[in-house]
């Protein structure tokens, strides 16, 4: 569970920097090819990404670890991370609504923590990793119908699509079970782990660029959270401590919905939660697939 709340502040505190990247390399011209090369070229850009890294590697240890419900309500709440570290680093202003979805956030991480149990030993049905590898190849279906989609319904369905994607990749890393060569190469779960995060960065950068960033964060919450949650109980054998299941339900259900408060954090802080019909997009401030 402490790896798991590292990643998420490793998370929520790149997409803070590579936010200050992206503002400082706003002002020059070019399209974004130009505007991301300008980013990496600054300290903060390079920083998150290494953060990013850092995060991936405790998510990691974490979902070999936990139960995948505990681990995504902890990766949700990186957008409580993103709003503290955004009100110190760039000064944007909190209400007291925000902050009291923060404490929201802490709330529900502590009960899950108290009522989750050690990772399930089941290794699910054989078919599987192949369904996983299928529910991959649907996230690329979802980014292909949500390009043809404008507003709110676009953000919608790719932050959601994009949701999936991370979501895979957190199921798929507990199904590899060997990292010799032979094995690993011939392991469905690890081409959908690839294709899943893949997908996941593809989507959630799309999403970024038009519509309500707003809206594709949330869309990205629950579908990277509740999918995987119920796949770890349902086939991987995840539960509680003893007679505290009662408090993991309202633990992960307090906490996503403290992440969903906070959802306008998943945007850099300070631009419009809705962009212009052609606005210059900003480099993803999301982590690179999980």
């Amino acid at each position: 569970m402490v790896c798991a709340l590292g990643a998420a502040v490793c998370f929520g505190t790149a997409t803070v920097l590579q936010a200050v990247a992206a503002r400082a390399a706003a002002g020059g011209s070019g399209g974004d090819a130009a505007l991301l090369l300008r980013a990496v070229r600054q300290w903060r850009y390079l920083a998150g990404l290494g953060l990013d890294g850092l995060g991936f590697v405790f998510q990691i240890v974490a979902l070999r670890s936990v139960p995948i419900y505990a681990v995504g309500a902890a990766l949700a709440s990186s957008l409580a991370v993103t709003a503290v570290v955004a009100a110190r680093l760039l000064r944007v202003r909190l209400s007291r609504t925000e902050w009291a979805a923060v404490g929201v956030v802490c709330a529900g991480l502590a009960m899950l923590g108290l009522a989750a149990g050690t990772e399930g030993e089941e290794s699910g049905p054989a078919a599987l990793p192949w369904v996983m590898l299928g529910a991959a190849g649907g996230v690329l279906l979802m980014w292909v119908a949500g390009k043809g989609l404008t507003g709110r319904s676009r953000a919608l369905v790719l932050g959601l699509g994009a949701g999936f994607g991370f979501g895979v990749v957190e199921v798929t890393v507990r199904l590899i079970d060997s990292l010799d060569p032979p094995d690993l190469l011939t392991d469905p779960a690890l081409y959908a782990l690839l294709l899943g995060g893949g997908a996941a960065f593809l989507l959630l950068t799309s999403a970024l660029q038009r519509g309500s960033v707003t809206t594709a964060t949330a869309g990205m919450v629950i579908g990277e959270t509740i999918g995987p949650a119920l796949v770890g109980v349902v086939w991987l054998g995840d539960r509680t401590r003893e007679g505290l299941g009662w408090l993991a339900v309202l633990g992960f259900a307090v906490a996503v919905a403290g992440a969903l408060a906070l959802a306008r954090f998943g945007e850099a802080p300070g631009t419009p939660a809705v962009a212009e019909p052609e606005p210059a997009p900003e480099p993803p401030v999301r982590p690179s697939p999980r």
